[in-house]
């Protein structure tokens, strides 16, 4: 009977393969008929082990409270709490100087910095430090996102595994190995392991890219008509950043993507260029600018959303973190239509704060509340969620939804860079487990107001927690019903009899290959002390067998599932499963003749 679960375990990770690869369903679909197929069968046919331990079907369910699992999520949250403060736009901008004015070297110096970082960090926090600091280095060189991220992921991990301390793959392994006799040093693994990972290095960074299409990830930070212009309109009033700004050469060059068109002072129209002019309290800035620009600007605190000061003049208040800007356009019909902007009362009927306008036909210099709305013309508006959301009944505005966007929070971008620190330190010390550092930063996040509740349940990847829920059962009924051991001896008995190297090196290619159908440190464990058994039995020095298990379990490449930084990176660059199947499998094999060629020097086989 237990031959008959261990053959029905494997067809069933088989079909899930299959179904992930194929794409013909969807990756949660996948994952939950995977896990039902599973836990119809340890319900219909109950499995015992040889000593007499029953396998419970609940224990499948363990998977989804895996302490890996839910620090990837809590770690997604964080993530997205320096988006939204955008903490990561200076280290982005400083990234982008040391890479030269190409996006290739920007990318290029980021990506070798983090695989550095990694060999002395545990590569996870790595990963979550760089992933926003690519995400808006992509936006800022116009290159997807995903060209960057998964390498991210998988630099990392080549960096983690130069050290004993790189990986927590390689402490298990090196535990495992010292109960058995055999003793791993810091840098015992360090001169193979850095000729593998120059070797994985050259492929993601020069080979790897013409698999990645370039189609997702800049949906994260760029939107649709970012490159429209609108017209605003900006009053100064007491203690606005923009005051005292003097001209010089005929612009304001303090403005930065804002472009002014007019300024009214007093009454009186003054156009461009500007002359030997300061701004001063009460003048009134018409301008135009992106929606990127205009969102800055409110990020800043130099444009006015609603609010009056003591003085009369409309007043710029930071929005808070529910406060996100739309697209609106006025509809044929519409009441506001054929009125100015000033007799329209979109504020006061809407309950939101007009930002701009975006002309069908040509726009003149005016003020904003002069302009004459027409059909067509798509309004720039600043609201909380709520308010957003009230507008979908209106017959007079078509809000696009999908361009709604939070204005970030810059005045809160130090506390998140402080909770992100926080997390990193603790989880790096090992003083604090990483899944207890990653919910008690997701949870400051939105404590501070660095995140509102809803942001973060958008920052929550559904398809991430059931793919690895649903990967981690499998792993745990291979384990269980001893498929591992024997597919792990069955490799071992097929390499019998051939010469050491050979057989180090088809152990090492077995090892690689169920890191990607296991988890990495479950690998490890598993193939440790058979590593051991196999040195000990040919006279090889076990030390190589040990580096080959902590080298190739770290190949975790093929799959998203195969590693949590894979996992953190295929939310934020829009991955599918086959892209990592078709970019990380030809990497699995790159490893593995790079160990085999360095091996047989090293080790002298």
């Amino acid at each position: 009977m237990g031959d008959f679960h261990i053959y029905a375990t494997l067809a069933i990770i088989a079909v899930t393969i299959i179904g992930y690869v194929s794409e013909r369903f969807s990756v949660e679909a996948v994952a939950v008929g995977s896990l039902a197929m599973l836990l119809v069968l340890f319900s219909a046919f109950p499995y015992t082990s040889i000593d007499g331990v029953a396998f419970r079907p609940e224990e499948l369910i363990a998977g989804f409270a895996n302490p890996a699992l839910a620090t990837v999520l809590a770690l997604l949250i964080v993530g997205q709490g320096l988006f939204a403060t955008d903490a990561m736009d200076r280290p982005a901008r400083i990234a982008a100087r040391l890479g030269g004015r190409s996006g290739m070297g920007a990318m290029t110096v980021t990506l070798l910095a983090a695989a550095a970082l990694s060999a002395f960090l545990n590569n996870t926090p790595v990963v979550v430090i760089f992933i926003p600091v690519l995400t808006v280095l992509a936006a800022q060189r116009n290159f997807a996102a995903s060209r960057a991220l998964m390498p991210l992921s998988f630099l990392s991990i080549l960096g983690g595994m130069t050290t004993l301390i790189g990986s927590s793959t390689n402490l298990l392994a090196a535990g495992v190995a010292e109960r058995l006799g055999v003793t791993i040093g810091f840098f015992d693994i360090t001169v193979p392991a850095l000729a593998v990972a120059g070797a994985g290095a050259i492929y993601v960074l020069f080979i790897m890219p013409r698999f990645l299409t370039g189609k997702g990830g800049q949906r994260t930070r760029t939107q649709p008509g970012d490159g429209m212009q609108y017209i605003g309109e900006i009053a100064i009033g007491s203690g606005h950043p923009f005051l005292g700004m003097a001209s010089r050469a005929g612009l304001f060059a303090g403005l930065k993507d804002l472009t002014p068109r007019l300024i009214i002072r007093r009454g009186l129209s003054f156009y461009p260029p500007f002359e030997d002019m300061v701004i001063s309290q009460g003048d009134r800035l018409v301008v135009t600018g992106t929606r990127r620009a205009f969102m800055q600007a409110l990020a800043g605190g130099s444009a006015a959303t609603a609010g009056k000061a003591p003085d009369g003049v409309e007043s710029p208040r930071t929005p808070g973190p529910a406060y996100h800007v739309a697209e609106a356009v006025v509809t044929p019909g519409s009441r506001h239509a054929g009125r100015t902007v000033r007799n329209a009362g979109i504020a006061s009927t809407h309950g939101v704060d007009l930002l701009g306008v975006q002309r069908r036909s040509r726009m003149g210099r005016s003020p904003l509340a002069d302009i004459r709305l027409e059909p067509g013309d798509t309004l720039l508006v600043g609201a909380d969620e709520e308010h957003l959301r009230t507008m979908r009944d209106s017959h007079d505005l078509l809000v696009l939804e999908w361009s709604a966007e939070a204005v970030p929070q810059r005045r809160k971008a130090w506390i998140a860079i402080l909770l992100f620190v926080a997390v990193v330190t603790a989880a790096a010390s090992g003083y604090v487990p990483i899944v207890a550092a990653a919910i008690i930063g997701a949870a400051g996040m939105i404590a501070t107001g660095c995140l509102t509740m809803q942001q973060a349940a958008r920052a929550f990847d559904k398809q991430i927690y059931l793919l690895a829920g649903a990967s981690i059962a499998a792993a745990i009924a291979l384990e269980r019903t001893g498929g591992a051991w024997l597919l792990a001896d069955t490799a071992v008995a097929a390499l019998d009899g051939h010469s050491p190297l050979l057989l180090l090196s088809g152990f090492f290619l077995l090892v690689a290959l169920m890191t990607n159908v296991l988890s990495n440190n479950a690998t490890a464990v598993l193939f440790t002390p058979i590593a051991v058994d196999i040195a000990n039995a040919t006279g090889i020095p076990p030390q190589a067998f040990v580096a080959a298990v902590i080298i190739a379990a770290n190949a975790s490449f093929a799959t998203p599932v195969g590693y949590q930084t894979n996992m953190l990176v295929m939310g934020p660059g829009s991955y599918r499963f086959a892209d990592f199947v078709k970019a990380g499998g030809p990497l699995v094999l790159v490893v593995w003749l790079a160990f085999t060629a360095v091996a047989s020097w090293y080790y002298d086989m």
